[in-house]
């Protein structure tokens, strides 16, 4: 009879005493409890190791562009736990029958790698691990006991990042079990898992989890006894060293510009940004800002329109991105001038010009802010022209005294900065004319024109030339006589006849009259030597009459009258106001000098000059004019 114990060790098998063998029972169902709890804490911890090695993954895809480089070699330390996942089948020498427990997990282990990497991804790892023995002395305590150990080689995947850098891993070799109620076995054995590594630096990551699942078959009993299956778990944690792979990856980076740094509002600034250690396969978008500013645009520049904005300083932001994870940002500031008003100054070159003349302005004006200027003049009176910094005044029509001429001038902001200033040209009065030569004073003085008065309705139409009395005749001799003398010093001189009618008649009829009254006025002169050329003539008719009140003051005037006569004359004021408006006014263009109204009383033909009925009888038909 044959039997098979798997709940408890025995090195000869015999019938024991009822005591020892409920020990031996008593310590299998123990290892058999144990088993349980670490079988249950270790599927928890490996049941949650797809879940980290998936989320490593996510957080290293999404953080990429911050990758360290790849190191060359990696070598890693740390501390292992072996959990074998199988029951022991085997057969002590000399035993009889053969035996089978549960493999409990070893906590006792270290793990040792090393890692070349051909790139980025994949790297070829060499790995070994030793799980020591448990230490306990008894058989029945270590029948469920196991060390062991491995050497492998495989292929490593792995996904870095500046933080996270997760794996997978496929590791064949050599594998141990050294169970120790048994001897030792070295079998081909594989691993598959993988891992998790938090970088501290770039030589240095924290190993948080390396979790391999472990395939291994081992025989420890002839014939037909059941081997014994590894299907276990490795778990490690630890410190892995990179060397090598060259220096850090450059983060990317932009620079800001601005041309110009400083403007006045409404200038407008070119902001430039520059990126490096950007992709150089992937195209670099631009993203512009600024507080209080209109900039915008997706290129390396961009213009800023500055209208409008107040003195002070203002920051452009470009924010640079190449559409995947390669991010840089800069800032540079501009500032916005106070605009500071033009200056002007002007003169007058000459400060006082006669009557006519002209006088040159000259502007000096400047921007402190180097704006181009523009240039207008205005003056008090004359007439000012220019839009430079020279400008003419011509005093042509302007009275005597100051001309205040004012300089403005403006920059070329919208709206314009101004400013002006003031000068003055003095307008002389124009010198007194040269005083006339003592004979020319003398004829100027004998030159006292009188009025020429005729009778009623003389000249008539049948005799125009006639109507001139005698004393009116030697009036016009002696005013013809001196006129040609004052000719020789006053060649442009002319005499200015008007011929006027009393009220009597009708306007038509009282034209006529003073026509033929101012013509024979000028013919008696012609005929005593004055030219005909020096001679004007008007035809006033019946316009312009004095009046009653005139005609009394000339009558209180006249000094050749006595008071007896000036009664008389006034006694008969309307036959007087009639007299004195049948006269021809004579006037000296030289001078102004009007002819004096003073009515010739004293005259031989005085009553013939008064008659109010001077009539002429018309020879066919024989009938009486009318007497005006």
């Amino acid at each position: 009879m044959s039997m098979s114990i798997r709940s408890g060790p025995a090195s000869v098998w015999s019938t024991p005493a009822p005591a020892k063998h409920n020990l031996y029972v008593d310590e299998i169902r123990r290892n058999i409890r144990m088993y349980s709890q670490s079988k249950s804490g270790l599927g928890r911890l490996v049941a949650m190791l797809p879940a980290m090695i998936i989320f490593g993954c996510a957080f290293a895809t999404f953080a990429v562009a911050q990758d360290r480089p790849v190191p060359k070699w990696e070598l890693y330390g740390g501390y292992s736990v072996f959990d074998p996942a199988a029951d022991v089948h085997g057969q002590r020498p000399a035993a009889l029958l053969p035996l089978s427990s549960r493999l409990e997990t070893n906590p006792k282990g270290v793990g040792l790698s090393g890692t070349y990497n051909f790139n980025r991804w994949l790297g070829l790892t060499i790995d070994g691990s030793n799980h020591w023995g448990s230490g306990e002395t008894t058989f029945a305590t270590r029948i469920d006991d196991t060390r062991f150990d491995n050497i492998s080689l495989g292929p490593k995947f792995t996904l870095r990042s500046r933080h996270f850098s997760p794996f997978l891993e496929a590791l064949a070799g050599d594998h141990r079990l050294v169970p120790e109620a048994f001897h030792s076995v070295d079998k081909l054995g594989f691993m598959a898992g993988g891992g998790l590594d938090i970088n501290l630096s770039r030589h240095i990551a924290w190993r948080l989890i390396r979790a391999d699942y472990v395939f291994s078959t081992y025989r420890f009993a002839p014939g037909g006894v059941p081997t014994t299956d590894i299907r276990g778990v490795r778990l490690q944690t630890g410190l892995n060293f990179m060397f090598g792979g060259g220096e850090p990856a450059i983060a990317p980076s932009a620079a800001c510009s601005l041309q110009p740094t400083e403007v006045f509002a409404g200038e407008p600034v070119t902001a430039t940004a520059t990126g490096s250690n950007f992709n150089p396969k992937r195209t670099v978008k631009y993203t512009w800002s600024g507080t209080g500013l209109r900039v915008a645009g997706t290129d390396a520049s961009t213009q800023i329109d500055t209208m409008g904005l107040q003195p002070g300083s203002y920051a452009v932001n470009a924010n640079l991105s190449d559409g995947s994870n390669g991010l840089a940002s800069c800032s540079a500031t501009f500032t916005v001038k106070q605009p500071r008003p033009p200056s002007i100054s002007c003169m007058a070159d000459p400060a006082s010009v006669q009557s006519g003349g002209s006088s040159t302005i000259k502007s000096n004006a400047s921007s402190p802010d180097g704006r181009r200027l523009t240039y207008s003049y205005t003056a008090s009176a004359g007439q000012i022209s220019g839009t430079g910094e020279t400008a003419t005044l011509t005093t042509a029509g302007a009275q005597s005294g100051p001309i205040t001429v004012t300089c403005n001038v403006s920059d070329d902001r919208n709206p314009p900065l101004t400013a002006s200033s003031t000068t003055t040209v003095n307008v002389e009065a124009p010198p007194p004319p040269p005083a006339p030569p003592a004979e020319v004073q003398q004829l100027e003085t004998r030159l006292a024109l009188h009025s020429i008065y005729f009778q009623t309705a003389r000249p008539t139409v049948q005799n125009p030339t006639g109507g001139l009395l005698a004393s009116q005749a030697e009036i016009l001799q002696t005013l013809a006589a001196d006129f040609n003398n004052y000719l020789k010093y006053r060649p442009d001189a002319h005499l200015i006849l008007s011929g006027h009618a009393d009220p009597r008649g009708s306007a038509e009829y009282n034209k006529a009259l003073t026509e033929r009254r101012v013509e024979r006025t000028k013919n008696a002169l012609v005929e005593h030597g004055v030219p005909q050329d020096h001679i004007e003539t008007r035809s006033i008719g019946k316009e312009e009459q004095l009046t009653a009140d005139q005609t009394r003051a000339l009558i209180a005037q006249d000094p050749d009258l006595t008071a007896a006569d000036r009664q008389q004359m006034l006694n008969n004021l309307p036959v007087m106001v009639l007299a004195n408006n049948r006269r021809v006014d004579v006037n000296l263009s030289t001078t102004g000098q009007q002819s004096t109204r003073l009515y010739p009383f004293n005259a031989k033909d005085f009553l013939a000059l008064i008659n109010t009925k001077g009539v002429e009888k018309r020879p066919t038909p024989r009938k009486k004019s009318k007497k005006r």
